[in-house]
């Protein structure tokens, strides 16, 4: 075997430990998801209990809490074992202290429970507890998509995050109405409250769908229940209105706890099935590199096949050609020490330059967003009569009933009013 040869078979090696403590770091992801989801429930059971003074949901807060403390114990196996693996490659400074923070922040759980069960807090502040914890935890999550140098295991996690951030929001949806429903009011704060967290979660589903698999897509059609969603929705709009909720308003918490845990427990459907992708694509990954370290015999027609030498690399970053004559002082830049930081250097440049457009693509996507909201708006005012705020509180509404965003709406919405409108009254192009 030459020292070529040698080389590149060390680098597979590298590849396959890279993949490796990816996997690894990967299958944190799944004892996250699976924590969080007990401890949403936890949370949401917390609310009602506290709302009623203790009246209501003690005995199944008391099954949350068993819930939690079993997939916390897996949890902390996986998080201390991945500690352990401190300067691999799929661990870095950043990734280890959110670790650090999860597992202090876990040590204090006990006590806000202890809190809870004396009545010893208020719904708002026991829900901004398990908030941070939520938080933290989700920021490992993040850490790990962050860390990933594989681009198809980065989609897939970036996929996995937004889900789970949106299903966290669902979440503080839930806690929220919980304790309104119970103590049988919503004032103005948390009427924004509720709004906000609707809004906000359909932007993490969006984003998830858009970067998840196709497969992934048609598992989220086919777990989320129409009917369950449909109640939601009644229960919210109620939630949300201007008018005062009736005295037996308060026997809804319980009916909007149940409906909303349906939801949020489809969602932990598709949390599975998508970690489930990610898991085996980790596997396919790691079996690939394996094979072709066993390959050895390739290992010479591997090199022969191997990506441009530097010269051509550089050539090419200048938009010239092979053939182009670089000159006396770019050939001696060629040939140095430097060249390899030159490269690099010049291709994060294009990097961040790529970087800048898609940013600038996205700003622009936005304010073609916000025209088409704000001429939607305009139809509506004129059509139905109503102020701007109502207007668009018509169009939210829209979106909502039909799980679409607001600028999809207002695309719809203009194209059936050029159809319908009389020839007088349409626009002249």
């Amino acid at each position: 075997m030459t020292p070529a040869e040698r080389l590149l078979m060390a680098a597979k090696r590298c590849e396959i430990d890279d993949l490796e403590h990816l996997t690894a770091a990967c299958d944190i992801v799944g004892d996250i998801s699976r924590f969080v989801h007990a401890l949403q429930k936890e949370r949401g059971a917390s609310n009602v209990y506290l709302a009623s003074q203790g009246r209501r949901f003690a005995e199944r807060r008391h099954e949350r809490i068993a819930e939690c403390l079993e997939t916390e114990r897996a949890l902390r196996s996986s998080l201390e074992a991945l500690g352990d693996t401190a300067g691999r490659p799929a661990t870095n400074a950043r990734l280890l202290k959110r670790i650090a923070f999860v597992w202090h922040a876990l040590d204090g759980l006990q006590t806000l429970r202890s809190a809870i069960e004396a009545l010893q807090t208020s719904p708002d502040n026991a829900t901004q507890s398990y908030n941070q914890l939520i938080s933290a935890l989700l920021s490992v999550v993040f850490e790990v998509a962050d860390t990933a140098g594989d681009p198809e295991v980065t989609l897939a996690l970036v996929a996995i995050f937004h889900l789970m951030q949106g299903k966290e929001l669902a979440g503080q949806e839930r806690a929220c109405g919980a304790a309104g429903f119970t103590s049988g009011e919503f004032d103005d704060a948390h009427r924004q409250l509720l709004l906000h967290l609707i809004d906000a979660q359909q932007r993490c589903f969006d984003i998830c769908l858009e970067f998840t698999t196709e497969e992934g897509r048609q598992q989220w059609q086919h777990e989320m229940p129409a009917r369950t969603l449909a109640g939601i929705q009644q229960l919210r709009e109620m939630a949300c209105g201007d008018t005062t909720l009736p005295e037996s308003a308060t026997t809804l918490g319980e009916t909007w706890y149940d409906l909303t845990t349906r939801r949020i427990d489809a969602m932990q459907q598709v949390e599975a099935y998508l970690i489930g992708e990610l898991s085996s694509l980790c596997l396919a990954k790691t079996l690939d590199a394996r094979r072709s370290l066993s390959c050895q015999g390739d290992l010479g027609k591997q090199l022969d096949e191997a990506s441009p030498g530097v010269c051509q690399q550089l050539v090419e970053l200048f938009g010239g050609s092979a053939t182009q004559e670089l000159g006396e002082v770019t050939a001696r830049v060629v040939g140095s020490s430097l060249n390899r930081s030159l490269v690099e250097l010049m291709r994060a440049q294009a990097g961040r330059l790529e970087s800048l457009s898609d940013e600038l693509e996205n700003t622009r996507r936005a304010l073609r967003e916000r025209k088409l909201i704000e001429r939607a708006k305009g139809v509506i005012m004129t059509h139905r009569q109503m102020t701007e705020e109502q207007a668009y509180a018509f169009l939210r509404k829209m979106a909502m009933d039909q799980s679409k965003g607001m600028a999809e709406i207002a695309q719809t919405l203009l194209g059936l009013s050029d159809i319908l409108a009389p020839p007088a009254l349409k626009a002249t192009p």
